[in-house]
């Protein structure tokens, strides 16, 4: 995302066309992702994490050996679909190795690798790129990924899938009703989210930020979510269901607060940063419950949040920018309000659902009595 600008001009089409590269990746994760998940579910994690690397390797080699915009496109949409497979393994496998009560602090090491590589990744990319051309900057991934390849083959352990179901067994528990519940609070508060963040530099230059300013915000903003991210994970393993409702609440109280006093700098970017720890910290609680209610269907459970957080962003997207154009930047802060607001609603209704494997408590029968006979 850093780098669009320079990647239009040296392929000498406009960055919309460019900004395409932004939504294969999405739509692969959003629809790619489970499928991939579901068609290995019955696999160990081991070898499916360790493919998963091996094609992303592959696939960014092509951008770096001079493939043109529309390959590049191809491959996007396929590595968003073996992102998404990555992250359901990789927290699957993370979860395998720990303690039961500390899942969800190992969901958040996994998930929090996403929000420290938006802090650092991003800079990076775009002083490579500047300095010896956006094609270096993927020779580069290219390279990281190679490494952790290696490490990985060395490191990680075999998972072997033990969910008790076969893959229709996995559809089914996965796509429950209570499942579904709980991922739409998380489309609605992403969604909002995109509202108004989408559209963050012109937040910020509404707040009066500009200049290098707005370079030491963005990063703040990825190191903040990193922060949410990782305390997001010892919620999770406190009590998901209420961390989710804190951290709706959270986003929809700062939101608000943009909307009332985003004018000022000394507010605004404050608010920026909290918003951006709370909507981190969701995540890790998000992803536990999901899971969790899920039950024997975890393992292709572990893709949707991140399936269904990329249509929250996209449908964001689309309602922050259709409210610039109706109604200028405010519109579209208040009605990422709107979304908010809505979310906390629907996280304190879906409090109450329960797993369909949660123990229940059986009634003690009653003694029997004793049998009357003659003596």
């Amino acid at each position: 995302m850093g780098m669009l600008d320079l990647m239009a001009a040296d392929l000498a089409v406009p960055v919309s066309a460019v900004g395409a590269l932004v939504t294969a990746n999405a739509l692969g994760i959003a629809l790619g992702g489970p499928l991939l998940t579901f068609l290995t579910a019955r696999l160990d994690r081991r070898p499916v994490l360790l493919a998963a690397l091996a094609v992303l390797t592959a696939l960014n080699l092509l951008p770096a050996l001079g493939a043109g915009l529309e390959a590049f496109i191809a491959a996007r949409i396929a590595i968003g679909a073996v992102e998404g497979l990555f992250i359901a393994a990789a927290i699957t496998t993370a979860t395998s190795i720990v303690p039961a009560e500390r899942a969800g602090r190992a969901m958040a090491v996994v998930i929090s690798g996403f929000a420290v590589s938006g802090a650092v990744g991003m800079p990076l990319g775009r002083l490579l790129g500047e300095a010896v051309g956006w094609r270096v900057s993927f020779l580069a991934v290219v390279l990281a990924a190679a490494a952790v390849l290696l490490i990985a083959w060395f490191l990680v352990p075999r998972v072997p899938a033990e969910s008790g179901v076969g893959m229709l067994g996995q559809l089914r528990f996965a796509l429950a009703p209570r499942v579904l519940a709980v991922l739409a609070v998380g489309v609605l508060l992403f969604a909002g989210l995109a509202a108004a963040m989408t559209y963050l530099v012109p937040v910020l230059g509404a707040a009066g930020v500009s200049g290098p300013w707005i370079g030491l915000c963005l990063m703040g903003y990825g190191v903040a979510a990193a922060v949410g991210s990782f305390g997001g994970g010892r919620f999770a393993d406190a009590g998901a269901a209420r961390a989710i409702v804190i951290g709706a609440v959270g986003v929809a109280v700062s939101l608000t607060a943009l909307v009332l006093w985003g004018a000022n700098p000394v507010v605004a970017v404050p608010v920026v940063l909290v918003l951006s720890m709370c909507s981190a910290g969701v995540t890790s609680p998000w992803q536990h419950r999901v899971e969790h209610l899920a039950g024997p269907g975890a393992i292709l459970a572990a893709s949707l949040p991140a399936s269904a957080g990329n249509l929250g962003d996209a449908v964001g997207a689309f309602t922050g920018g259709h409210a610039i154009d109706t109604g200028g930047l405010p519109a579209a802060v208040l009605a990422a309000v709107v979304l908010a607001v809505i979310a906390v609603a629907a996280a304190i209704a879906s409090r109450t659902l329960r797993s369909a494997h949660a123990p229940r408590s059986e009634p003690v029968p009653a003694p029997e009595p004793e049998p009357v006979g003659v003596h």
